[in-house]
């Protein structure tokens, strides 16, 4: 089965709320184990000892090679952590999510979700993973309902037990029909997706049940029960030999294209000459040699107005290369003063000759003076509102300084919304994979009126543009 095909099932079959869309975590929505991302941090910090480690792992391989249900390893794992606070495990997961989990997620599994959130679908993870292990990737994606396997707590501490035993195999089968019991909705009309044969109880509930990224015997019983196979493309977070190579031959052909641009300004003396030609080949050809295709939709407003503060929603540090490749000249960034020392990137700076700004307490307004410079002589400023990196897809809060400095300077806005530069390069991977990459460039907002007191307005205004976007996005015609 194609994921297509799935999506377009999923639009077509019954909708509203009396319809479930029940998730497996580990191996389903991520591709790998949230479990092994817990004690791998745990390692790390020296927090298991020898007899812990091999008691684990002797309890792993009686569920791999004798068929043992996962009730003794959840209670041993469990008991492990007796006595540690629920508020500590849960900023844990947190952190586990940004760091590591988050670039697990599948990109196909990201919109098999929305596609239910559309249909109006109940959104219900269910899972043997811990509350702290699912609910960071379940708030990510917007779930309505977490079942899992739950701790002991008392006063706030983990009492080392199993509330209830672990939801594995039949018991998460139970669990999701009481769940549809209470929630009134109908097991028939609903979809059930799993990647393990143990969840072939669960899978048996819904009238629309798909084997999706299926392993060990699941593909078997998956044809047995005509249910539909459906695997999905690997993350960008995965390490490829292919995407090592391509990476490499991309950076070095951007590495030195940026010299040729350097070499050609120095013999015309003219820095701005060398930006935009860096700016016009670099990007285009190492995205090429990369393998990655950049989809473009709303062309034509990247032109409309110049210059302008141009702001883009940042996962990936791809994102610089395929912003490259659209604004192309007369087009520089906004960078904190103490880069300027930074040998790392002195010469880039050099060359796109960066606004450096000031962003010590009190500076206030003064401190964007040189980026509002720069858009005054006619070149365009472009800037990230998140500030940082996203781990996933969700747009995080928007700063408001690229705001400010339009405002002050009196040129417009121009969105540019990235959809999936994250599937091909996460944001902690230095490998990029090939595939394409969807822009969505929005109509400029203009801001030559717009009250300094009222950026709240502006920034709320163009953030709700993003999300707008990224959930509902542009078809070509």
């Amino acid at each position: 089965m194609k994921l297509s095909d799935r999506l377009a099932a999923i639009a077509a079959g019954p909708q509203g709320p009396s319809v479930g869309a029940f998730f497996d975590l580990d191996g389903t929505l991520i591709d790998g184990y949230t479990a092994v991302s817990v004690y791998r941090d745990r390692i790390r910090k020296r927090d298991v000892g020898l007899r812990e480690l091999g008691q684990t792992l002797g309890l792993a391989l009686d569920m791999r090679l004798r068929g043992a249900d996962l009730d003794a390893l959840a209670a041993f794992a469990v008991g492990a952590l007796a006595g540690r606070q629920e508020e500590d495990l849960e900023e844990w997961g947190e952190r586990l999510f940004r760091q590591e989990i988050a670039g697990l997620v599948y990109p196909g599994a990201r919109l098999l979700v929305e596609a239910h959130r559309r249909a109006g679908h109940r959104l219900v993870m269910a899972t043997s993973a811990t509350w702290f292990q699912a609910c960071p990737v379940a708030n990510d994606l917007e779930f309505d309902e977490v079942l899992c396997t739950r701790h002991g707590v008392r006063d706030g501490m983990l009492t080392g037990e199993l509330d209830g035993g672990s939801l594995w195999g039949p018991a998460k089968a139970r669990a999701v029909e009481g769940y549809a019991e209470r929630a009134d909705v109908s097991l028939l009309d609903s979809y059930a997706y799993s990647n393990g044969a143990e969840d072939v109880p669960f899978l048996a509930l819904a009238g629309h049940p798909c084997a999706l990224n299926p392993d060990g015997d699941l593909p078997a019983a998956a044809r047995l029960h005509e249910w539909p196979i459906l695997r999905l493309d690997p993350p960008g977070s995965r390490f490829s030999g292919g995407a090592l190579v391509r990476t490499g031959v991309a950076l070095g052909a951007l590495l030195g294209s940026v010299g040729v641009s350097a070499g050609v300004g120095l013999l015309s003396r003219s820095r701005a000459t060398a930006a935009n030609l860096a700016g016009s080949i670099g990007p285009d050809l190492a995205l090429t040699l990369a393998g990655v295709r950049v989809n473009v939709h709303g062309e034509e407003n990247l032109w409309a107005r110049r210059p302008a503060v141009f702001m883009f929603n940042h996962q990936s540090s791809l994102d610089l290369g395929v912003l490259g490749s659209l604004i192309r000249r007369d087009v520089t960034a906004v960078v904190k003063r103490e880069a300027r020392s930074d040998p790392r990137f002195a010469a880039i700076g050099a060359l796109l000759d960066v606004a450096y700004v000031d962003r010590s307490a009190g500076r206030g307004r003064d401190a964007l003076e040189p980026a509002v410079a720069k858009l005054r002589s006619g070149t365009s400023i472009a800037i990230a509102p998140e500030g940082t990196r996203s781990p996933t897809p969700r747009l995080g809060r928007f700063k408001k300084g690229g705001f400010h400095l339009a405002v002050e300077a009196g040129v417009p806005i121009v969105p540019i919304v990235i959809r999936n530069a994250g599937d091909l390069m996460w944001r902690d991977s230095l490998l990029v994979h090939p595939g394409t990459v969807d822009v969505a460039v929005l109509a400029p907002v203009e801001t030559a009126d717009w009250p300094v007191d009222e950026v709240d307005k502006l920034v709320d205004l163009v953030r709700a543009q993003f999300d707008s976007t990224l959930r509902n996005w542009p078809v070509e015609r």
